[in-house]
């Protein structure tokens, strides 16, 4: 019966121009195939959608039946004739007028939650890709419209955190990534072979969307995944590759990450790409301090990087996205700006940061969000390395960096256990420069007394918990001795 019905409006329809298609026959059409699909006359329904004589009506009907047949092959997948869905999938995507199928698509990409997400969008993937290549106006429009649905919906997935996580992929996150990328290669390659160069081309503003993009999956899923350790593995960790992949859309599109990282942040950019910049500003931040740690700690085209940069230069660059690591309250995330800080120490020779890098706002907001990670964290690990960063940065300080950097900690750190430790510090510099044969003003003489007075303060007054601040004043009665012996 729903096969006559169908056969019915069809045969009317014929007799029609494309103009004179009523809605009244559209939501016919739509009633009629349903029909078909939910009473198992999908041989039939295909019989009609490859009949020439019908092309005109199911590029402007057909589209409404994508979401009946989608949800077929989503609630089907063992089916017998799931490959009659596919290949009415497959005719549909053929034939349909592209620009309606292209909003049906998206609308279905965006209707399922939890692990039905990547079901989907694994499914319609191809078709849209397909879709979208057909579209000669607004392609930009389209690509950016049709990224911007992919990836709200995979930002809802969990990022896998775990070797066996990745691995196992509950969700589908990783072989949706690996999937985008597929999707994404012929836009930048139309980038990329387009000869244009005028502003205003369609080619720029898909240039533009594909950046958009880029910054989008740098933020999510990649400034929360975790990676394998640099080996033989690291070529089988999907998010990796998915990581290395976006590097290079980055560069293929005109905006090599060298020339982006470098100035970002500064009020004279060289890179032009200014009002993502300064409409986007946190997220950008974001992007960029993912940027900068897939770059120098897991080493992700870094050889694109100038040879001549000094170590020094380097962690400045560094310390700002190092900043926007521990501000955040997510293990996985500030973990990796301890290992950012960690990766730009290590190049730097004790004793030789110049105390005027603390002029730096970065300089001094990155110990203090050591200190909270030592103090807050509850992964003892993670607390353990952060205190061991914040030794090694004090270590490659010079000593006016030392001092300065040790009155700056004594006054906000409001925490006996970080107070003793830097109290041990001042004290190894006093033995240091008692040990020297030229004495360094920073730790002896008047700055040294300046310095015991910051220490021997009781922050309270006659109030204050001696029992809570007895480290604190322990390690201070040592450092007086100390003074008095000098």
């Amino acid at each position: 019966m729903a096969v006559e019905e169908l056969q019915s409006i069809i045969k009317r329809c014929q007799i029609l121009e494309e103009q004179d298609f009523k809605e009244e026959d559209f939501g016919l059409f739509q009633l009629a195939g349903q029909r078909c699909i939910d009473e198992g006359h999908i041989e039939q329904l295909l019989e009609i959608i490859q009949n020439e004589k019908n092309r005109v009506i199911i590029k402007n009907m057909g589209w409404n039946l994508v979401g009946s047949v989608v949800r077929c092959l989503l609630w089907n997948k063992e089916d017998e004739k799931r490959k009659y869905y596919l290949l009415m999938l497959d005719l549909l995507v053929k034939l349909c007028n592209p620009k309606e199928l292209l909003l049906g698509l998206l609308e279905l990409i965006e209707e399922p939650s939890g692990k039905q997400i990547s079901q989907i969008i694994l499914l319609l993937l191809q078709p849209l890709q397909t879709v979208i290549q057909k579209l000669h106006n607004n392609k930009a429009y389209s690509v950016g419209l049709a990224l911007s649905t992919l990836w709200s919906q995979l930002s809802l997935l969990p990022v896998p955190y775990s070797k066996e996580q990745i691995q196992t992929d509950e969700y589908g996150l990783c072989q949706c990534c690996k999937a985008l990328i597929e999707f994404t290669k012929p836009f930048v390659e139309e980038v990329i072979n387009d000869k244009e160069n005028s502003l205003e081309s369609e080619n720029e503003k898909l240039k533009d969307e594909l950046l958009k993009f880029c910054f989008k999956s740098l933020k999510c899923p990649l400034l929360t995944a975790q990676f394998f350790e640099q080996s033989k593995e690291a070529g089988d960790d999907p998010l990796r590759c998915f990581a290395s992949e976006i590097i290079g859309f980055l560069s293929a599109i005109g905006h090599p990450f060298p020339k982006m990282i470098f100035n970002h942040g500064r009020k004279k950019k060289i890179w032009d790409y200014l009002e993502f910049e300064e409409e986007e500003d946190k997220q950008l931040a974001d992007s960029m301090a993912s940027l900068a740690y897939l770059v120098f700690v897991q080493g992700i085209s870094i050889d694109q990087l100038p040879m001549v940069l000094s170590p020094s230069y380097l962690l400045q660059f560094n310390m700002g996205h190092i900043e926007v690591f521990l501000q955040r309250t997510e293990e996985s995330i500030f973990s990796k700006g301890v290992d950012l800080l960690e990766n730009g120490l290590l190049r730097i020779e004790d004793n030789s940061l110049l105390h005027h890098y603390l002029e730096i706002k970065s300089f001094l907001t990155v110990p203090q969000g050591l200190v909270k990670v030592m103090t807050l964290c509850p992964i003892e690990t993670l607390r353990k390395k952060s205190l061991a960063m914040l030794q090694l940065y004090i270590n490659k300080l010079d000593s006016q960096g030392k001092y300065t950097l040790f009155r700056c900690l004594l006054n906000t750190s409001n925490h006996s256990g970080v107070e003793a430790f830097i109290i041990q510090n001042i004290k190894n510099q006093i033995d240091v420069s008692l040990k020297k044969t030229h004495n360094n003003k920073w730790f002896t003489g008047p700055q040294l007394i300046s310095l015991l007075d910051l220490v021997l303060f009781l922050p309270e007054g006659a109030e204050t918990d001696l029992l809570q601040n007895s480290d604190r004043l322990d390690y201070g009665q040592n450092l007086e001795r100390l003074r008095i012996i000098s």
